[in-house]
């Protein structure tokens, strides 16, 4: 009896062995294996608030919440019966001013100096005749048939007439010339001052109506149309894919694994395949924390806000408020800090 019992337990011993060894084998495997450190966090999304900055009647609003708009897309516009007058009264005051500057680069008119010279002509024909005149008086001084008065008159109207010639020679020069320096650089800045003016103007009337700045969702539209929207006032909010990120929270006994530029992976509720994203910040300071000093049961209560990027924003796999899985991709690659 004693010699069977030996036997049977010596035969369990050995059957036993490779139980225990495989055991082995996988608990020191589970024991050296590295587990990928996993966080909660959730998407969020960086809205672009688009307004116009003057007020006004929202007279169109041509996109509606949910739509997707492309970059340069008209979103809305305002009345701008006001600035459109403005515009068209800025435009006349330049034509007006660059006329201005270019009459001073000119002389007087053709039919301006046309009369001039025909002025001149006579006063050239009275000072020929009056030369004449002084000729024969002066004979007949000589006859003694006239007194000597007769020459001296006859004198002061030939020198008359040769100022007169001299006169109308110089307003004939004068009219040909430009206005003076001076005057023409007042003009000139009169109109650059104008075309300024215009600029202003157009840029007022420009904002009157509001482009999509980017590709990008319409999140929400605040205004209806016919309401008055006052300068500043959002009218709607935009999210380019860019814009959208994965927000996590890692304890502080984890935070030496993570750096910015660090490859991760977000997993979501229905998605086919993890996201690749890339550790894009990570907060400055702890959240949660009460304001004493950290004990080591207080510590264990930190945590740090972190921020992922998805690698390709543009396939819209990630929706604000969504909730996130998120696990490192590679625990040697430790990125880029900045």
């Amino acid at each position: 009896m004693t010699e069977f019992l030996s036997r049977t337990l010596l035969k369990f011993a050995k059957a036993s062995v490779p139980l225990l060894s495989l055991g082995a084998f996988f608990l020191l495997s589970g024991c050296n294996e590295k587990t990928a450190a996993t966080w909660s966090g959730y998407a969020e999304g960086e809205y672009v608030y688009i307004s116009a900055p003057l007020g006004g009647r929202l007279d169109n609003i041509n996109v509606q919440a949910g739509q997707q708009v492309n970059k340069d897309s008209v979103l809305f516009a305002l009345d701008a019966e006001v600035e459109n007058a403005a515009l068209g009264e800025a435009n006349a005051r330049l034509q007006n001013a660059r006329a201005q500057a270019s009459n001073a680069e000119k002389g007087r008119r053709s039919e301006e100096i046309a009369v001039t010279r025909a002025q001149l002509a006579s006063a050239q024909a009275q000072a020929a005749l009056a030369k004449q005149e002084l000729a024969r008086q002066q004979q007949l001084v000589g006859q003694g048939f006239v007194s000597r008065s007769r020459i001296d008159d006859a004198q002061t109207n030939v020198k008359l007439s040769e100022a007169r010639v001299a006169e109308l020679n110089a307003a004939l020069s004068v009219a040909k010339l430009p206005a003076r320096i001076d005057e023409r650089a007042a003009a000139q800045a009169n109109a650059d001052a104008a075309k300024e003016a215009l600029r202003q103007t157009s840029w007022r009337s420009g904002q009157k109506s509001q482009n999509s700045p980017a590709n990008a969702l319409v999140t929400e539209v605040f205004f209806r149309q016919g309401e008055y929207v006052q300068s500043g006032q959002p009218v709607l909010s935009l999210l380019p894919p860019e814009n959208r990120k994965a927000r996590f929270f890692v304890p502080e006994a984890e935070l030496g694994k993570i750096a910015v530029g660090q490859a991760v992976s977000l997993h979501c509720d229905g998605c086919a395949t993890a996201i690749p994203a890339h550790i894009s910040r990570i907060a400055s300071q702890a959240e949660y924390t009460p304001p004493v000093i950290y004990s080591n049961a207080q510590r264990a209560k930190l945590v740090f806000m972190v921020e992922a990027r998805p690698d390709q924003p543009g396939k819209l796999l990630l929706h604000p408020g969504q909730p996130l899985d998120v696990a490192l991709q590679n625990a040697g690659n430790t990125g880029k800090t900045q």
